[in-house]
């Protein structure tokens, strides 16, 4: 592990000074400042990915790759500020066999690293609850694991307030049958972003998503019987 690649607190302080300017005479006029500090944050996703690379198959192929843009889509938005004020990117799984992917989000006063399935389409989601229908003791196994517990705490995403479409709202997994969404998240304190240790415990978060990410494509690629879909 490279105790050496560290995330400057100028990279930080430079998102700082864009949401105090966010427009574009402000950012051309600091755009060296910004190619510098992009840099730095490229570097450090570079490293988690040869990390994570180690006990995962990724299609993403470079740090840089997987770092967001800074240019704001505001075609659909009322918010016409130009620029993201954090820095954020990700890392995909390889393969129709390997569900959900890595994300991270860096931002004074709010970091963090996230995974799961923002938006299941309709046939996922479905099959997603009707595996906890039938027996739900494997997820919850997860939920409830020390290195589940200890670095996300619980699962999040939206949730139905009732039960969903054909689903009894008595059954006994009805919490999980009601969540829209399956996110987990870690979050990070500024000291523990510019923290030396900063890249080991991102890799650590990510390694503890895979019993959740492991599951989840297991349900995803084979139907109620266990019998593949791919």
């Amino acid at each position: 592990m490279k105790n050496d690649i560290v995330i400057p607190k100028s990279s930080l302080d430079f998102l700082c000074q864009l949401k105090e300017n966010n427009n574009k005479p402000w950012f051309e006029a600091n755009k060296t400042n910004y190619l510098k500090e992009l840099n730095h944050i490229e570097i450090f996703a570079d490293a988690l990915l040869q990390e994570l690379s180690k006990t995962d198959v990724l299609e993403t192929s470079s740090g840089k790759k997987s770092v967001y843009r800074i240019y704001r889509d505001i075609r659909f938005s009322k918010d016409k500020t130009p620029f993201k004020t954090f820095w954020g990117g990700s890392y995909t799984r390889a393969t129709k066999e390997r569900r959900g992917g890595y994300y991270f989000h860096l931002e004074q006063g709010n970091s963090f690293f996230a995974g799961g399935f923002w938006g299941p389409n309709a046939a996922d989601l479905k099959r997603i609850r009707t595996e906890f229908a039938h027996d739900s003791s494997p997820m919850q196994k997860i939920l409830n694991s020390k290195s589940f517990v200890s670095t996300f705490g619980t699962l999040q995403g939206e949730q139905l307030k009732t039960a969903p479409k054909g689903f009894d709202v008595n059954h006994e997994a009805i919490d999980l049958l009601r969540y829209k969404q399956f996110l987990i998240i870690k979050r990070f304190t500024d000291n523990e972003v510019l923290s030396p240790l900063f890249l080991e415990q991102a890799l650590e978060t990510c390694k503890n998503m895979r019993p959740f990410f492991d599951y989840m494509s297991e349900v995803l690629t084979t139907d109620i019987n266990g019998a593949s879909v791919l």
